[in-house]
């Protein structure tokens, strides 16, 4: 389609909503104005641009409305309330976090859940199997769950806890601090805290963190980010008393973290342009750890950020580096902290076939996380790189956390599969013995299910890696519903996992399938450079592929098919869904990217430039028109059943995105399946309570079941 076509197409936009009647849903009224923006000579309407202030009351007004319509769309499906009781059920096990360690490993910090609590409580432990005791009961802080704990972080001395609380599970944090002891909060409160680590001084007197500048409350959901500085914190000082450590006024629009090391002797200092994986690092020494030198200077060890580096971990005067600097596959480097300038750098650990996800030190030597088709394996190596073995794990499946102590032989992990719950397991370096740490049971039968790999050709052939999990002896006809999910951008690895959505859509007859699309680093940096900028096209290509596949081999049809994404996944689901409407039955798309002329205006959105392209760059302009949500919706187009799910505090992808792609879907709906939205009130990007997500949960899969002809249980649960 050529750009002209496009905006011709994106006029007839703002026609009114008459195709709602012949839907049988009165869909709300959302005004059009006749905003018109020109990029390079290319007229390109906007009639929905006032969905950009979300302070409006002709916001609030239409979120109110949809929402109404959207539950009492739900309400007349039969076994909707079935299918949210046995997912709770589903829900009802126990879920623990990968444990911190502190105080030479003997002090433990770890969240559970005990399986419907609104939000995890975080726990201390003296020895890992001593009595637990409360320390941070979140759902103690407000009575519909819409304060959350965010990040947190003890102190090397076990005596204080630094954590950030969020207000609708917002990116925003506010930094308080506990003393472990009694349970009780000091004085300390540090705002303005966002996409920052909490990183403690070896004595215990106070933590490195980054902030933005404050701004007014109007802004703070939807105000572009700039300037974020590192500061120091010390105990019991207000916060502008903080010694601001580092800033890169030169680059506004990047980000600036720090992390001490381990031994508490040096502290690095990392500067990235966003969501990129490049970044410089810089190191300095701190001197006694015991009394730091917190403001010491830095030196770098790269200023180039022409790739990845992730500091390891410092012993001795070698301070271990992840990188993918001339490895895309990434490798370990040893920088000596007296010379850390490039031409001292030491391979210890080189590139080899398959991608090092993680690589973690404890006990002496290095344990490396890497992918083999997407699937996670564990090797160890001394600190010389000499190799020393593999680490068995329980089965196929991934990996989702190491914690690790350099004083330390004793690994925990994270370890789970499409039917295996996250589970954590201890792993003695020395003796080779795993046992598990406080493992879930779980009100399913999964003897009756299999996860199988397979590959497909997607458009210009590349091999695609997909995981399908279905009943045993699937009869492969074409009738099953399948729900395809994928993500597929920003160098993030989409390995099979586990949730309780998959048990009961597998009860209920379904095909659970995830597809790792080129954008992600499943096969490394040349994957991801593969799905990004004028790339993009072939993510959606991938995704299509995979639908193709699916049906091709007779698990689904199109009748049958779903897709799911969330963030850039919903981006990957309305453009798909708009490319190829003959090819889905429902369509799932969350916290999307959808207008991705504006998207850099907002929040973070700048930061995502280097994986996407910018509007404001002719030659971006011309690939990201050409498959933009919002500018690339068709009339007289009989597009998928639609469900549309953000939240009005969401500050990483504001949710005008999703208001204008429904409204414009809306707009020009050719056919009876019908195009909803459901604005979360209480959650953010990534978060919500317990007893949401799963009401949440069953209503997406009460709208599939209805549109894609499944009949659900009227009583009781599914066994």
């Amino acid at each position: 389609m050529s750009l002209r076509s496009v905006v011709i197409v994106l006029a007839a936009v703002s026609a009114s909503a008459a195709s709602a009647a012949a839907q049988g849903l009165a869909y709300p009224v959302a005004t059009t104005d006749a905003t018109v923006d020109t990029l390079f000579g290319t007229s390109v309407p906007a009639p929905y641009r006032w969905m950009e202030d979300l302070n409006s009351t002709g916001i609030h007004s239409w979120v109110t409305s949809e929402n109404a319509l959207t539950a009492d769309y739900l309400a007349h499906i039969a076994g909707r309330d079935a299918v949210k009781q046995r997912l709770t059920a589903l829900w009802n096990y126990p879920k623990v976090s990968l444990p911190r360690r502190e105080v030479h490993g003997q002090v433990w910090f770890y969240q559970k859940n005990s399986g419907l609590q609104r939000q995890a409580v975080l726990y201390v432990r003296h020895g890992a199997d001593a009595a637990p005791s409360v320390l941070i009961d979140p759902n103690q802080l407000s009575p519909d769950g819409s304060i959350s704990l965010a990040e947190w972080s003890p102190s090397p001395d076990g005596r204080y806890i630094a954590y950030g609380l969020s207000e609708g599970g917002a990116d925003w944090r506010d930094v308080h601090v506990r003393d472990v002891a009694t349970g009780h909060d000091l004085s300390d409160t540090v705002n303005w805290v966002r996409f920052s680590g909490l990183s403690w001084t070896a004595d215990g007197g106070g933590f490195y963190y980054s902030r933005f500048p404050a701004r007014a409350a109007a802004e703070k959901l939807s105000a572009a980010l700039t300037d974020q500085t590192v500061y120091y914190h010390r105990v019991g000082t207000p916060q502008s008393a903080d010694i601001k450590i580092f800033a890169l006024p030169s680059k506004p629009t990047w980000f600036v973290s720090a992390g001490v090391s381990e031994d508490g002797r040096y502290l690095f200092v990392s500067t990235s342009p966003g969501a990129e994986p490049r970044n410089t690092l810089a190191i300095a020494s701190l001197g006694d750890p015991i009394h730091p030198k917190v403001d010491a200077p830095l030196v770098s060890i790269t200023d180039a950020a022409d790739g990845l580096y992730t500091p390891m971990d410092v012993v001795g005067t070698t301070a271990y580096v992840m990188t993918d600097k001339d490895a895309p596959n990434r490798r370990v480097i040893g920088v000596d902290v007296a010379h850390p300038e490039p031409s001292h750098w030491r391979t210890i650990v080189p590139e080899s076939k398959h991608e090092i996800e993680n690589a973690v030190i404890s006990g002496g030597r290095i344990t490396l996380l890497e992918l083999v088709d997407v699937k996670s394996t564990l090797r160890t190596v001394s600190l010389t790189g000499a190799p020393l073995g593999q680490i068995a794990l329980p089965g196929l499946g991934s990996i989702s956390g190491l914690s690790a102590r350099a004083d330390s032989p004793e690994l925990l992990f994270s370890f789970t599969s499409p039917l295996y719950p996250e589970t954590v397991f201890r792993y003695d370096l020395k003796t080779g013995v795993r046992h598990s740490f406080d493992a879930p049971t779980l009100p399913f039968d999964v003897s009756q299910y299999e996860t199988q790999e397979v590959f497909y050709p997607s458009k210009d052939g590349t091999k695609v890696p997909m995981f399908i999990t279905a009943k045993k002896g699937l009869k492969l006809d074409g009738t099953h519903p399948t729900l395809l999910y994928a993500y597929g951008g920003f160098d993030i690895n989409l390995v099979p996992t586990f949730t309780p959505t998959i048990p009961l859509w597998l009860e209920l007859g379904g095909v659970y399938a995830t597809a790792n699309l080129r954008g992600g680093a499943e096969y490394g940096e040349a994957w991801h450079h593969a799905g990004m900028r004028e790339k993009k096209q072939n993510v959606f290509d991938d995704f299509i592929a995979a639908a193709e596949y699916l049906e091709r081999e007779k698990y689904s049809s199109p009748a049958k098919m779903v897709i799911q994404g969330g963030s850039n996944g919903g981006l990957l689901v309305g453009a798909v869904e708009e490319q190829r409407p003959d090819l889905y039955a429902v369509a799932l798309p969350a916290v999307g990217v959808m207008d991705m002329l504006r998207y850099d205006r907002f929040t973070g959105g700048a930061a995502w430039t280097g994986e996407y392209g910018s509007a404001t760059d002719s030659t971006a302009f011309r690939y990201l028109i050409k498959y933009s949500p919002v500018q690339n919706i068709r009339s007289g187009v009989c597009y998928p059943a639609t469900f549309v799910t953000t939240a009005d505090h969401d500050d990483r992808v504001v949710p005008s995105h999703s208001y204008k792609f429904t409204a414009a879907m809306q707009a020009v709906q050719h056919c009876t399946h019908p195009v909803l939205i459901h604005v979360e009130t209480e959650g953010s990007h990534g978060y919500l309570p317990t007893d949401k997500r799963i009401a949440n949960t069953a209503d997406l899969i009460a709208f599939t079941a209805a549109n894609v002809g499944l009949t659900l249980p009227s009583s009781g649960v599914t066994q």
